[in-house]
């Protein structure tokens, strides 16, 4: 089988959130896997100087491997489209409220999609904790969290009332809002989606996440060893069809394009609750999309191809929209 496109791609990485040093491991292994297949890439880390990098490069298509604020969150995709330069993944829609927790969950919400109770509270509120969970009728445990942030920075599972302030100042650190939540006990999992075909998105095998002490934290997921993934997710095959459907009905409510990630909390009696989307999932070593993919015989380089056919179906989208001479 021949390259799907001779143009050069630029993959996009690196970027000044807080997943940078992330976003170069994921961008670096896909750029490596499309220089195997003989394709045209250069690596291109992300800073102020991009518009003028991108035209010394003449990149035509952009691979994003870029994570977080400023990645995924539609403002590069934009920018992008105002360049006239296809990219990979979702666009600026779906990226802006798949990134923003709170415009996720609403528009979730409206498509009858399991959500966790929670609210927002702003950094210029100064809520206290009774409050909070008065209006919410929430009890602990809880967790706080930044509403537009990646990979679990910022999270804190506040399970005693001296860990409100701290763990609120935390989020508010990486955004003004917070998300307050209540917290699932259970299990761990992650479903990913592949693609738009003729047939609709590929839904890929669940994976269960089993961290230490229970909590999915930065370093449990990055971290080689600390973590175990049990995938397929050995749960029975009624949970294992709802969370599937429950995953492409988020992806598509969302208008999602490309590859995408849509993380669990179940319950002990097996009641899925969506906890978000992520539009431009991780493709590391220790990432779950590559791990979700391989358990039904995709390869990671075939991976990377399939991720690149949606910014060629953007190309042609491109093509069809400008006038012709």
């Amino acid at each position: 089988m021949g390259r799907l496109t001779n143009a050069r791609i630029g993959v996009l990485m690196g970027g000044r959130s807080s997943e940078r040093d992330i976003s170069l491991k994921t961008g670096q292994a896909v750029h490596q896997a499309l220089i195997r297949q003989g394709y045209d890439a250069v690596a291109i880390d992300v800073t102020d100087r991009l518009h003028r990098d991108l035209e010394d490069q003449k990149v035509a298509i952009a691979f994003l491997s870029l994570h977080g604020p400023g990645g995924e969150d539609g403002t590069i995709q934009g920018f992008l489209e105002t360049l006239g330069i296809p990219y990979t993944g979702s666009g600026v829609r779906a990226s802006a409220v798949g990134m923003h927790k709170a415009a996720t969950k609403m528009l979730l919400a409206a498509h009858g999609v399991p959500l966790p109770a929670g609210t927002v509270v702003r950094e210029c509120d100064r809520s206290s904790l009774a409050k909070v969970l008065k209006q919410t009728k929430l009890k602990l445990p809880i967790v706080v969290k930044p509403v537009s942030q990646g990979s679990t920075i910022g999270v804190t599972i506040v399970r005693r009332r001296t860990q409100w302030k701290e763990a609120l100042a935390l989020a508010h650190r990486y955004d003004p809002e917070a998300m307050v939540e209540s917290y699932i006990p259970g299990h761990e999992a992650a479903v990913s989606i592949l693609g738009t075909t003729a047939e609709g998105p590929t839904v890929l095998p669940a994976i269960e996440i089993v961290a230490p002490d229970g909590f999915y934290d930065f370093s449990a997921k990055y971290q080689k060893g600390k973590t175990q993934y049990l995938c397929p997710a050995p749960f029975p095959p009624k949970v294992m069809r709802h969370i599937s459907e429950l995953a492409r009905r988020t992806y598509e409510a969302l208008e999602c394009e490309g590859a995408a990630r849509v993380d669990f909390r179940i319950t002990s009696r097996g009641r899925p609750y969506v906890l978000e989307i992520n539009t431009v999932p991780g493709m590391t070593e220790t990432s779950l999309l590559p791990m979700a993919a391989a358990q039904v015989g995709i390869a990671y380089d075939v991976l990377v191809e399939r991720i690149l056919q949606s910014a060629l179906d953007r190309a042609n989208r491109f093509a069809q929209v400008v006038p012709k001479e």
